[in-house]
């Protein structure tokens, strides 16, 4: 049976906390490559939080090379909600050609949460993809987007297309 907490985890987390409170960038971009995909994880959801465009940086390497596709789905996802430009060319890539589905599907998400014109063309590109799920994504993207610049007076209200 998988261990879901160990104590080793746990210690860690108790570490990270303190950290989380003294606002330790440097610690968690660290922590990007340790070995626990669950620390990766939460050491990515912690960078984002933190703000700042300095972080995309970070979160897009995540996206590029973590070996892990929850890891990598969750740099995609966290890239959206920090809806910055700079995540357009790491989600572009991604969701084109990230091996995993999950991954492609987020990154299409993203890309349209971020609602970035620029990612029209990669966003058309997936409507080929063949796994149905990253298709359908990118329609939402599209469509997204496609709200932004036509409709959308609440842009708070446009980025909600989110997950």
């Amino acid at each position: 049976m998988l261990q879901v907490v160990t104590d080793d985890r746990l210690t860690l987390f108790a570490e990270m906390e303190k950290k989380y409170e003294q606002k330790d960038t440097e610690y968690f971009v660290k922590l990007l490559d340790h070995s626990d995909y669950v620390v990766r994880t939460r050491a990515t959801c912690i960078l984002v939080d933190f703000g700042g465009e300095d972080k995309v940086p970070y979160i897009a390497k995540v996206l590029k090379n973590d070996d892990n596709e929850l890891v990598r789905h969750e740099a995609a996802f966290s890239l959206g909600q920090m809806c910055y430009s700079s995540s357009v060319p790491p989600l572009t890539d991604a969701t084109l050609n990230d091996p995993s589905m999950f991954v492609r599907h987020e990154a299409a998400i993203a890309l349209g949460v971020v609602g970035n014109k620029d990612a029209k063309d990669a966003l058309e590109k997936a409507l080929d993809d063949p796994d149905e799920p990253v298709v359908e994504s990118a329609v939402v993207a599209l469509s997204n987007i496609e709200f932004m610049e036509k409709l959308s007076k609440n842009e708070k209200f446009a980025k909600l297309t989110g997950g």
